[in-house]
């Protein structure tokens, strides 16, 4: 999967689906199970990222890293802003699950 396919896919799941963004509403997705999926920036801080790591094991929820700045993340998603993780709790029309091995999967 190459970096372009997957902030193509990124992009059209935030404009067509249910995406959270922000590090802490993605650590509570996590610890509730309500995400398919978590995005990951490359430069997301290691207490951060080690917590959604650990939240996302334990709910079987998949961890994806982009490979990107927090600052190329939040522009992929359409923010002026830094997105550290964001977490898919519906793709929309976006074919993100489909581009990380996850298509036959559901997850309520």
């Amino acid at each position: 999967m190459s970096m372009a396919e997957l902030a193509k896919a990124i992009n059209m799941a935030v404009r067509t689906g249910k995406v959270l963004l922000g590090s802490r509403s993605t650590i509570k997705a996590a610890k509730l199970g309500k995400a398919k999926l978590i995005v990951v920036a490359e430069n997301c801080p290691a207490h951060i990222r080690s917590d959604i790591e650990y939240y996302a094991r334990l709910s079987g929820i998949p961890v994806v890293e982009f490979k990107g700045s927090s600052w190329d993340l939040g522009q992929v998603c359409g923010k002026p802003f830094m997105v550290a993780a964001l977490a898919i709790r519906d793709p929309g029309l976006s074919k993100i699950m489909e581009l990380v091995g996850l298509e036959g999967e559901e997850v309520e």
